[in-house]
């Protein structure tokens, strides 16, 4: 008589599945509470995107750091983000593994009509327990530019803004620079 294995015995089903989204060919993809998205950012997103990264580059490179949209594990949750952007010192940039929130100098997510509910509520919630120690929404839904700052377990507990698109928006040290929202 043959018996049925269980294959779950041994298997950190966390560990699996972002094993999973870290090997897979091709898109970006990433886990929201369970939830695995392929991310498609339409053509007006990354000029958003792209407008708050010219801005911020050549500080970026004063700092010794780096901005891109690499992977960051939250771990011990079932969340694989990947930022619209992320600034992280350049030394941290090299070797391919994911990063953690905590690693970051400032995470930028910019809204989208599928994703801008996560944005603002869930990742920001996320960002902060995992340290991320500045969080820069670019709300495009609502035409809006907040900067979160100093991370809790229960949230970011500075919040400056939400600001109306074509008000300048002060991101704080390490950064001291105003962003010019205008165009966004």
């Amino acid at each position: 008589m043959t018996t049925a294995h269980d294959y779950s015995e041994g298997v950190d089903p966390e560990r699996a599945l972002k094993y999973a989204i870290q090997h897979h060919s091709g898109d970006r993809t990433e886990i929201v509470e369970g939830v695995i998205s392929n991310l498609t950012p339409s053509w007006d997103h990354e000029r958003a995107a792209r407008l708050v990264r010219r801005q911020i580059e050549d500080r970026v490179d004063a700092l010794g750091c780096v901005e891109g949209s690499g992977n960051l594990d939250l771990p011990r949750s079932s969340n694989w983000y990947v930022p619209d952007i992320a600034v992280v010192p350049d030394h941290l940039a090299r070797g391919g593994a994911a990063l953690l929130p905590d690693q970051t100098l400032l995470i930028v997510e910019v809204t989208s009509k599928s994703n801008a509910e996560t944005a603002r509520v869930v990742k920001r919630k996320r960002y902060a327990e995992y340290g991320a120690p500045l969080y820069l929404l670019v709300d495009r839904m609502e035409k809006t530019v907040t900067v979160f700052a100093e991370p809790g377990p229960l949230g970011y507990t500075k919040v400056d803004g939400p600001h109306p698109f074509g008000t300048p928006v002060r991101l704080p040290e390490p950064f001291g620079i105003d962003l010019d929202t205008s165009g966004l």
